[in-house]
């Protein structure tokens, strides 16, 4: 299926329940030399907001990244259940220590021991402008259809047979 009969939405709920049990993002920005530049990041929780929040050391190249180009990508992953997903958007880093106290949680003294109180922790905040996601079964009965249909018609599986995959654009 071509990207242009991907199905689109502009339903941020789907994205985020395909992101929700994934703990780990890969952030891309752009670093000094414009490459790309990736790095691991723990999605704390969506915003009510429509947007991705992350902790940040306010000395990480990721801030002096995002202050000199905005546009950033985040990746997620869950092979285990064939979810992958793909957000793109805009970042900011700022402080605030309301927001901070209400993103805050224990396991993030792991990176921050002074605790949510620690004047080196910036809110990176990504505005979401588009996402895409795939989501395969990943069970032996969804390979056995496909693997059927395939011998059986000599055609190869589309998407809709046994995958989900849209955009969401807002």
């Amino acid at each position: 299926m071509s990207d242009s009969q991907t199905p689109v939405t502009h339903d941020l709920g789907k994205l985020f329940e395909k992101i929700k049990d994934v703990r780990i993002a890969m952030l891309s920005t752009f670093d000094e030399e414009h490459k790309l530049h990736s790095r691991p990041m723990g999605t704390i929780k969506p915003g009510i907001d429509g947007a991705l929040y992350f902790f940040t050391d306010k000395d990480s190249a990721k801030v002096y990244e995002v202050k000199k180009d905005s546009q950033v990508n985040l990746s997620y992953a869950n092979p285990s259940d064939n979810v992958y997903v793909s957000v793109s958007g805009t970042a900011s880093v700022f402080r605030d220590e309301a927001k901070i106290a209400e993103l805050w949680s224990e396991d993030m003294k792991a990176w921050f021991p002074k605790g949510k109180e620690d004047p080196n922790i910036m809110i990176l905040k990504v505005t979401i402008e588009k996402g895409e996601y795939w989501d395969s079964p990943s069970g032996v009965l969804s390979r056995a259809y496909a693997y059927l249909r395939a011998v059986t018609t000599g055609e190869g599986s589309t998407s809709d047979d046994v995958n989900e995959h849209a955009q969401v654009k807002l």
